[in-house]
């Protein structure tokens, strides 16, 4: 049954987490690229050994905005700072609702005066949107939809803009050779330009798990060519293309926690921007998975402090949330970790498939990215009590070992702290496609810091640290 609207859907489902527990969204997907280009262990190796390519051009929202009250727009609902925010350079924004949970984050590029460009997940282009819609901003929003969206509409895949990665040790080199001079020196989250093939091309600098890197971006027409000449430079120095497999992966080093659901499903005051979403809205039709089962939908929302943001939040200008925010600053409720699985547990978890007969095994653990859902919440715990919430795991091919990001009670957030992870969803499984019928296991994991690599954890203590949270979201969103 459609809906005129995200406010008549929850009326009809009657409880937001019922329904979107059972959504029939499958996780977050990576369109038109291949899952992989070779294989995902080596694509994951060429992002810590040499170079690697990732093609952006298709899964990810992107929005434009110009005018004269567009950095007032932002400052309004980001929880950052604007007040040193010019043109040629980035930053990661972050909303939060009025009660200052998170509505979610992605990186705001500063293309020219009044001029921007944002881009991540859908829940902040549509926040965007909805204040254009509704507030008294003299800003023109130009919507730049995903490629599934697209193709869905019977549309080309196409974006205004390509958007292409170049991260790895080597990535100078590359981009060297690419360009036929020395890089030149742009500082982190600021914005050059380069020229390839005597195209214009514009170069973000950021890093990936700890390594250098870019964003390079351009008119789309010319994607082809910058692609082909990227991946000829890069021959000699082991460049790899990674496809969408690999891509999802990349988070659990580098440490960004990439699905937050976006808290907007209750509050008197979201109700206004629930009737203006669509009923088949991205807020409307993603799905929760994993065993952290609440009847309240407040209980997955998280604050920009349980996501590792705390740092972002700056009170000296007045912004959505601020209030709540301000009261609750100092307090830590939880802590972003990362879980590294017991190898021996997690073989049994695997090992599952092809033992134990007739009888159900555990949930499916998919690599290198065991996502399921769009937002994956499984219980951490400590005798029995849950203390935390897995929001991503996977494998590692470069560390060997499958992890967790996680946001944990404080007093359990201690490296080397053994826990357990509630493995499977309740009662055999939900309504999920991606959900085979099951049964819940406990893995032991031990806490461990995030990011989990150590060039990341090194490379970030020597940055600034608000930029450090960049450097995680970049790469990864």
């Amino acid at each position: 049954m459609s809906y005129e609207s995200l406010e008549e859907a929850l009326r009809a489902a009657g409880n937001p987490v019922e329904m979107l527990r059972n959504a029939q969204t499958p996780p977050y997907i990576y369109p038109v690229i291949p899952p992989e280009y070779t294989n995902w262990r080596d694509e994951q190796r060429a992002w810590a050994e040499s170079c690697v390519f990732f093609n952006q051009c298709y899964h990810m929202m992107e929005c434009y905005l110009e005018g004269p009250d567009a950095l007032r727009l932002f400052s309004e609902i980001g929880v950052n700072s604007f007040a040193s925010f010019a043109p040629n350079r980035a930053k990661q924004l972050v909303a939060c609702n009025y009660d200052g949970y998170v509505i979610g984050d992605g990186i705001l590029f500063h293309l020219e005066p009044n001029r921007f460009c944002f881009v991540g997940r859908p829940p902040i282009s549509n926040w965007l949107e909805y204040h254009v819609a509704t507030g008294a901003y003299d800003v023109e929003f130009k919507r730049d939809e995903r490629a599934l969206e697209r193709l869905a509409r019977g549309l080309k895949p196409i974006h205004t803009m390509y958007r292409f990665q170049v991260q790895g040790p080597l990535a100078p080199q590359v981009i060297e050779k690419a360009t036929g001079k020395q890089v030149p020196e742009i500082k982190f989250f600021n914005m050059d330009e380069l020229r390839i093939k005597g195209r214009s091309v514009r170069a973000l600098r950021h890093g990936m798990v700890g390594q250098p890197g870019f964003e390079l971006f351009g008119p789309w027409d010319e994607g082809d060519e910058i692609r082909a000449a990227i991946l000829e430079a890069g021959r000699d120095f082991g460049i790899r293309a990674a496809g969408g497999r690999t891509y999802s992966s990349n988070t659990l080093e580098s440490g960004w926690i990439p699905s937050p659901l976006p808290a907007v499903y209750t509050g008197a005051e979201l109700k206004p921007y629930r009737q203006w979403l669509p009923g088949d809205a991205y807020e409307a039709v993603t799905s929760i998975g994993g065993s952290f089962v609440s009847d309240r939908i407040e209980d997955y929302y998280m604050t920009p402090a349980d996501l590792g943001y705390e740092l972002l939040v700056k009170l000296d200008h007045d912004f959505i949330g601020r209030e709540a925010l301000e009261s609750a600053a100092g307090e830590v409720r939880r802590k972003k970790m990362t879980l590294v699985w017991n190898p021996d547990d997690f073989e049994r978890a695997y090992g599952g498939l092809v033992r134990g007969g007739n009888g159900a095994a555990p949930k499916y653990i998919d690599l290198p990215c065991a996502v399921y859902s769009t937002y994956p919440y499984d219980r951490v715990t400590k005798s029995g009590r849950t203390v935390g919430l897995s929001t991503w795991a996977g494998y590692s091919f470069n560390e060997r070992a499958m992890l967790s990001l996680a946001t944990i009670d404080a007093e359990e957030a201690v490296p080397g702290n053994e826990l357990k992870l509630v493995w499977g969803e309740e009662n055999g499984g939900t309504r999920k496609p991606t959900v085979e019928r099951h049964e819940q296991i406990e893995l032991r994991v031990t806490v461990a810091p995030a990011p989990y690599a150590s060039a990341a954890r090194e490379h970030y203590r020597r940055t600034n640290k608000e930029l450090a949270h960049a450097h995680a979201t970049v790469a990864a969103r």
